[in-house]
């Protein structure tokens, strides 16, 4: 009997193994999201600034693109106007706002009426909720734009202690800019899902789309030249009409509408940076000054 035990070990761990096995082959291939590669950005760095023409671009994308599914609500057209953002002229902002049909009212008759867009309304929602917002998406409501590059991030490594040095090295480095780096990979992310990796109808592979591990309701939204930018002197577009150009675009958009004032922010914190040092050097001078009979 005594003999028989090793057997019998052995035989429970092959039957072990075979069903775990099996239970993997079921379960299909393990999803390892991709690590978005860190951009080039023009507001990256202490002193990093928005580039009014890439973010005219990437509202353009908005508009023609992701405006379909995706609400703004915290946009109003007048903002487009703004310094530090696209900086459209106010013509500009008056025919972008024309375009769209807004509803007001009530009149003197007590009725609702349609009317031209103005700068001051809001960015049009697509949906007038999210019942009908779930219901023309398969089930999946499309979140709002908002604030989403700052929302969204990722996490370069996921174990102790590479994850709290990469946080203190992104402190040193200043690195505040995950959000776009994470839009612009996962607009780029949609390809061939892997052998044995199962997707039903409606559902897309993402391979940067960690939150779903790799399933996505929306489809790829946008293809190479499917959106036409403004040409050069020469008729050629004055960047390349691609999908990494579209991604980066709208990626860098979506970063000015989460923090509009960032441009602000940093030429403020710049002054009173000059202006503390200045401060701090008129201060020494004043105590060597005061206390130079003391020392003497």
């Amino acid at each position: 009997m005594k003999r028989a035990r090793p057997a019998l070990v052995a035989l429970a761990i092959l039957g072990c193994a075979t069903v775990f096995g099996a239970s993997a082959q079921e379960e299909g291939p393990i999803f390892e999201p991709k690590i978005p590669q860190r951009q080039s950005w023009s507001f990256a760095g202490p002193f990093g600034i928005y580039d009014p023409a890439q973010l005219q671009r990437g509202y353009k994308i908005y508009r023609e693109v992701c405006s379909t599914c995706h609400s703004m609500t915290e946009m109003r057209f007048r903002n487009l106007a703004d310094p530090g953002g696209p900086e459209f002229s106010e013509g500009q902002v008056l025919a972008l706002a024309a375009d769209y049909k807004v509803q007001d009212g009530p009149n003197e008759q007590g009725d609702m009426f349609e009317r031209a867009g103005r700068p001051a309304d809001p960015f049009p929602r697509p949906f007038a909720n999210e019942q009908l917002a779930k219901l023309a998406n398969g089930g999946a409501l499309p979140p709002d734009m908002s604030v989403l590059a700052k929302a969204r991030s990722y996490e370069r490594y996921d174990w102790f202690p590479a994850d709290v040095a990469y946080a203190l090295w992104g402190m040193v480095t200043q690195y505040q800019t995950q959000g776009p780096d994470y839009i612009s990979a996962l607009l780029q992310g949609y390809v061939d899902p892997p052998k044995g990796f199962t997707l039903v109808p409606g559902q897309n592979y993402n391979e940067v789309f960690a939150a779903g591990n790799g399933i996505i309701a929306m489809p790829k939204p946008i293809q190479d030249g499917q959106v036409e930018y403004p040409k050069g002197p020469d008729g050629k577009p004055v960047v390349p009409e691609t999908v990494a150009q579209y991604s980066k675009d709208v990626a860098a958009f979506l970063m000015w509408v989460a923090e509009p004032k960032l441009d602000q922010r940093k030429r403020l914190g710049l002054e009173v940076l000059i202006y503390l040092l200045v401060g701090a050097c008129l201060m020494y001078l004043v105590k060597k000054r005061v206390w130079a009979g003391a020392h003497a």
